[in-house]
């Protein structure tokens, strides 16, 4: 162990996942069919979903074990680095400790690839050979190109337009490894035609993006769909992350009084914070869980909690979350992986029970987070990960007002290295923000689903 980093053996890597169903005080509403509004079943899923990640979906056992074939490949880059953020710490001349789980080590740059490879595996398991998914900025569609790649599958992935056009490399990335790459909206599917019938300069969104990743899914034997957050078992997945943050923190004789993950799914956030979850209910830990998301796409501080589509289309179940409206088009920011209009049902609900925080931050103030830490700490961070940096900002400086000691902790889900031109706007003075009007909210609320 270093003075700065504080490191784990491949044999101290979790052999489980944790389900934080087992332990939640109480549990979100169940899915709803799209068309009949009754409590999806398990045959409602097998069209797109392997059973065994059904299986994950709704089980409410706390340990899951991790197969040992997923536990190769996570050996190739975990267990992960976590850092204490000393240089950063001097820079803002707090009293706070500030420690970062660093997830841009895994070979697809950030945290995505941690549910990627189980999701392959199990779909691969069942014969399935070719999955369709989404992608935001590209980190997602990034890992789900490697996974396939490890275990000989086809992958289609279905690139938000705007991040299509933003993040080429990234699109250049998941060719690499395999993946045919389709900017949306697009003419492939129903559901893309009929968003550029009505917009034919229309940005996309993750709603768009997954409505036809799933229509295409729906229509082929041998395809299945992978997500790659908002559903119980990505969550799960990611949990490697803060089990690992745990015995860390524990090794440099520290726990924190904070941790903080950005979040617009929820995957990376809840992969952090779940296994703190755990103690904050089992075992009684004082602890603060605070979202990081852009006040432009202000899901848990701003959205109505209740059951929406996860998509545009419809094609998706109904599910109980935070949301802004499954027709909302967000503006088209340079975090493109936090651009959703819901959030994970696990994550909404807690924060509906007051267990976790929400916060919104302004689009150049995390840039300007995120160039403070690269110049203290060395790494550029991805602009999702910038929203988990300066909300740790703002705390570490809260506690430099207040006089007290604090540790934080956070999750630096991934690196920015593909994501320059975005600072090369936001340094050259073109980046702006965009704070959610709220007429243009109410007016999306206005359409959710009548339950």
């Amino acid at each position: 162990m270093s003075e700065n980093k504080i490191l784990l053996t491949e044999k101290e890597m979790p052999r489980q996942w944790y389900n934080v169903m087992a332990d939640m005080p109480n549990l979100p509403k169940p899915p709803l069919h799209p068309a009949t509004q009754k409590p999806v079943g398990p045959e409602d899923l097998s069209a797109i979903f392997p059973m065994e990640l059904i299986k994950q979906e709704v089980s409410t056992e706390r340990w899951i074990d991790i197969p040992e074939e997923v536990q190769k490949i996570y050996r190739l880059w975990r267990p992960s680095p976590l850092c204490r953020a000393r240089r950063l710490e001097k820079a803002l001349d707090t009293p706070a400790k500030i420690f970062y789980k660093y997830e841009g080590v895994s070979p697809a740059g950030s945290h995505k690839l941690n549910t990627a490879v189980p999701q392959a595996y199990y779909n691969k398991k069942e014969g399935i050979n070719r999955l369709t998914t989404e992608t935001g900025a590209g980190q997602w569609g990034v890992a789900l190109s490697q996974a396939c790649n490890f275990f000989g599958m086809e992958c289609r992935v279905f690139m938000v337009k705007v991040s299509y056009e933003q993040k080429p490399y990234r699109r250049s990335m998941m060719q690499i490894f395999g993946s045919s790459v389709v900017p949306s909206p697009s003419n492939e599917t129903a559901a893309g035609r009929k968003v550029l019938a009505a917009d034919p300069d229309s940005p996309g969104s993750l709603g768009i993006a997954i409505s036809e990743a799933v229509e295409v899914a729906a229509q082929r034997e041998d395809t299945n769909y992978a997500l790659g957050s908002v559903l119980n078992h990505v969550i799960l997945h990611q949990t490697v992350i803060g089990q690992e943050a745990k015995e860390q923190m524990a090794k440099a004789g520290e726990y924190p009084n904070i941790v903080i993950g950005c979040c617009g799914g929820g995957s990376n956030f809840a992969g952090t914070a779940f296994p703190f979850v755990y103690d904050k209910l089992v075992r009684g830990a004082k602890i603060r869980l605070i979202a990081a998301e852009p006040s432009s796409c202000p899901t848990l501080t701003r959205g109505r909690f209740g059951y929406d589509f996860g998509d545009v289309a419809g094609l998706t179940p109904l599910l109980s979350m935070y949301t802004l409206g499954s027709e909302f088009m967000p503006p088209s920011i340079h975090a493109g992986g936090l651009r959703y209009h819901g959030d994970s049902p696990l994550v909404s609900q807690l924060l509906h029970d007051g267990i976790i925080e929400a916060t919104a931050l302004d689009q150049t103030s995390i840039f300007e987070g995120a160039i403070m830490f690269a110049r203290s700490e060395g790494i550029v961070p991805a602009p999702e990960s910038a929203h988990a940096i300066q909300c740790a900002i703002n705390e570490a400086l809260a506690a430099k007002e207040a006089g007290e000691a604090r540790t934080i902790l956070f999750t630096l889900s991934g690196h920015g290295l593909l994501d320059l031109p975005s600072y090369d706007k936001f340094m050259a003075g073109k980046l702006e923000d965009f704070p959610l009007p709220e007429d243009i909210l109410a007016k999306s609320l206005q359409n959710l689903p009548k339950i």
